[in-house]
């Protein structure tokens, strides 16, 4: 490094290091006034309206909003700039306390939105306590957002685990405070005609109208997720009934910005068919929304439909506003992009708000939670998803996410402000979030442990008691206030609920190894014997349940978020569409060892009448993931027990099919994600032995009628392309021996061309390398 820069760096830690301890002054707001100019538009008036109440609400201090400097008290200047050539929804924020009479903070907008925006940044710095308002002085900030697209998907439908039974005033209520972090966009899903679920406040087409009415009032824009499901669309007569549905939906919202259609999940027409129908759809649009525009996604198509969707994208086609990338959309965002033409822009449709089977599965998850947790539990993920937005948005003009609850709540907050500055710090945000939600600084260090608590093995994870002792000391200092607050009773049920799992999966895995001690002893005292004693150890799981205590604060917590959130954990008690959607309650106490396989397998074993058959069923149940002699054993998509995998960093690798009867090394498997191959290496065989390898071809793949192929070495075919077994069972194939001659191997499978666009192809639960 150059002298000169060294002096420099050296300085610029130096005016740290003094920064660090200079006394941080604060500015005293409790007696502020809000001054606004006269003549601020409809929107301007709410983002005003919102600064007073957000602050009222967490402090009881109420700021008047006057229209001239107010005598004797600091004053809050919120204007809009003169500059009409200042970037869009951008702000600057200025403080420090005057004395010759002009307000000690002002927050000026380049526009509308600017001034919402401004007023957002404004409150996520404000240190707020009941009676007291304070903000660091002398402080400036100018910003604009890098992203002019951020938004979010908050459908009200029966299938997601949350909105449903919002009212009018939730939903103001949250949008609002996604719009502090930048967000401006919201979206609904569908045209408003889901027959009612039973707890829907008001009818969807009502709401949607209330929704599209708020977006107006804020300033946001409103999108329709809207899918062209018909049975098919070259019946001239279902294209006009179609339209005439379409053109209601329209007619009925007092403001559409955007129309997204998926062109997959849910949907199934050939673009050659489907674009000119989104053709005739523009034009019944803009007769009620004239600046709105089309949007339409190639989710789920093949590469012949691909080429039939690029093939229309090359037209440049007038009626479209641009496209969308999300789930299963075969090209990655950086083929994609380079496919599509550049004069057409590319928004995202993230999906924040699911686990597993998603678009982006998480990575080193244990089975345990797969199993509890399945696809939408709570899950704040700072770390992992500033990594998929920062591998994600390039080329993209922003996001509207998937959401199917409030469960993902706190992802909405990182990728909206991460879309108006990418350069943002994860933890700085998970800062911001628990300073302006619940008033407390350690919520970061919280959300960060809780991501702490989902990597890697469970059983060894000494991070989640810590993490459970954390929130435990949070719940105890806090006020009742903070204990109503749903965001404050998410994280305390996730890091109980994680805890919890944690504490049953050791006892229930001490009462297998007991049980499986008592099997060993079938010769000596008999199967049936053996069996039975075996059984009796395996029900104390459910006759003497560990961590009862917590079970009961977990259980209780679920009751106060269905109350303060609507959030639906259980399907009989809170009305949860589905054992998938959300509802962790009433998977809590499922199995997390292979008791219910082993019944199964005892119940195979009781209808044998030979002693030795019986014996031999047992043999195999003990020995199942033995590989015998110089063998190898894998049970893939198990963070601890795969070391012949090679590891894609990459999500989607692991997978799980937490329904699947058979023992739990079938509850995950590896995926051959995206047409990556799964890849087992070995070494240090015998060279002069012959080996063969057994594998379980498991996995809930959605096209099983999809070929596995294994391949050794990247050029001997162990097997070609063959279905998948239904039901699941072990198969068996030998391994050339001129594949270990060298004393490596390496097994790779793969998988057809699949019939759709669905990316999960070959998937395997287990593999076994057999030395013959």
């Amino acid at each position: 490094m150059a002298r000169g820069g060294i002096m420099f760096h050296f300085l610029r830690l130096s005016a740290l290091v003094v920064s660090l301890f200079l006394p941080c002054v604060a500015l005293d707001l409790r007696d502020a006034a809000v001054l606004v100019p006269d003549g601020f538009s409809g929107p301007e008036r709410k983002a005003v309206d919102l600064l007073v109440e957000e602050v009222a609400a967490r402090t009881l201090v109420r700021w008047p909003i006057v229209t001239s400097a107010p005598g004797g008290k600091h004053c809050i200047e919120v204007d809009r700039a003169s500059n009409r050539s200042l970037p869009a929804e951008g702000y600057s924020i200025a403080i420090g306390a005057t004395t010759g009479g002009g307000c000690a903070v002002r927050v000026t907008g380049n526009d509308s939105r600017g001034v919402l925006f401004g007023i957002g940044r404004l409150l996520r710095e404000l240190e707020m306590r009941r009676g007291s308002v304070n903000v660091r002085d002398q402080w400036k900030l100018s910003s604009a957002p890098k992203l002019p697209v951020r938004g979010h998907q908050l459908g009200f439908r029966n299938t997601n685990n949350t909105y449903d039974l919002w009212t009018v005033a939730d939903y103001e209520k949250y949008i609002r405070e996604m719009a502090v972090f930048g967000a401006n966009t919201i979206e609904v899903t569908g045209g408003g005609e889901e027959p009612d679920n039973g707890l829907f406040p008001i009818p969807p087409l009502r709401m949607h109208q209330e929704l599209s009415r708020l977006a107006q009032e804020y300033g946001l824009d409103f999108s329709i997720w809207l899918p062209a499901d018909a049975k098919t669309y070259e019946d001239p007569a279902t294209v006009e009934r179609e339209l005439r549905r379409w053109d209601a939906v329209f007619a009925a919202l007092p403001k559409i910005d955007a129309v997204f259609v998926p062109g997959g999940d849910p949907g199934h027409t050939e673009p050659r068919i489907l674009m000119p129908f989104l053709a005739k759809a523009t034009t019944v649009l803009k007769k009620h929304h004239p600046n709105a525009g089309m949007w339409v996604s190639p989710q789920g198509m093949d590469d012949d439909w691909l080429a039939q969707f690029y093939a229309v994208l090359r037209e440049k086609p007038q009626w479209l506003a641009g496209v969308v990338h999300g789930p299963w959309v075969r090209p990655s965002m950086k083929e994609f992009r380079a496919a599509v033409p550049s004069s057409i822009p590319i928004r995202l449709y993230p999906d924040i708000t699911h686990t597993l089977r998603c678009q982006f599965p998480l990575v080193n998850w244990d089975p345990a939670f797969a199993i509890t947790y399945s696809r939408e539990p709570i899950n704040p993920m700072p770390l992992w998803e500033t990594k998929l937005f920062h591998g994600y948005y390039p080329g993209s003009i922003g996001f509207v996410s998937y959401s199917d609850g409030a469960h993902d709540d706190f992802n909405k907050v990182l990728w909206t402000v991460l879309a108006w500055d990418p350069e943002t710090d994860p933890v700085q945000i998970a800062r911001e979030y628990g300073r302006f939600f619940t008033g407390l600084d350690t919520i970061a260090d919280g959300l960060l442990a809780l991501e702490r608590n989902w990597t890697g093995p469970l059983a060894t994870n000494a991070n989640v008691r810590q993490t459970m002792e954390q929130f435990a000391a949070m719940e105890e200092a806090a006020p009742v206030p903070l204990r109503r607050n749903w965001r404050f009773q998410q994280l305390l049920y996730r890091a109980y609920y994680d805890a919890y799992v944690q504490r049953r999966l050791l006892y229930e895995t001490e009462l297998e190894a007991e049980a499986r001690r008592l099997l060993a002893e079938a010769p000596r005292m008999g199967a049936l014997a053996a069996m039975d004693s075996a059984e009796q150890i395996l029900l104390k799981a459910v006759a003497a349940p560990t961590a009862t205590e917590l079970r009961s604060r977990i259980v209780a917590l679920g009751e106060s978020l269905f109350q303060s959130l609507g959030a639906q954990l259980s399907v009989k008690r809170h009305g949860g569409s589905g054992w998938e959607r959300g509802v962790t309650l009433d998977n809590l106490d499922n199995p997390l060892n292979n008791r219910g396989w082993m019944f199964s397998r005892f119940a195979e074993a009781r209808k044998l009448a030979d002693e030795k058959e019986r014996l031999a069923v047992i043999h195999d149940l003990l020995h199942w993931q033995d590989p015998g002699p110089g063998g190898f054993y894998d049970d893939l998509g198990n963070p601890s027990q795969q070391p012949h995998l090679i590891l894609d960093e990459e999500p989607g690798q692991q997978g799980f099919a937490e329904r699947l009867e058979g023992p739990l090394s079938w509850v995950s498997h590896a995926n051959s994600w995206r047409g990556r191959p799964i890849r087992l290496e070995y070494k240090g065989l015998d060279p002069a032995a012959q080996y063969k390898v057994r594998v379980v071809y498991g996995g809930e793949n959605a096209v099983p009628e999809q070929g596995i192929r294994l391949i050794a070495n990247d050029s001997i075919v162990v097997h070609p392309y063959r279905k998948k077994p239904l039901p699941v069972q072990r198969q068996e194939f030998d391994i050339p021996q001129e594949a270990t001659r060298s004393g490596t191997l390496l097994l790779t499978w793969d998988r057809e061309q699949p019939p759709s666009g669905r990316l999960r192809g070959a998937q395997v639960s287990e593999v076994w390398l057999i030395r013959k």
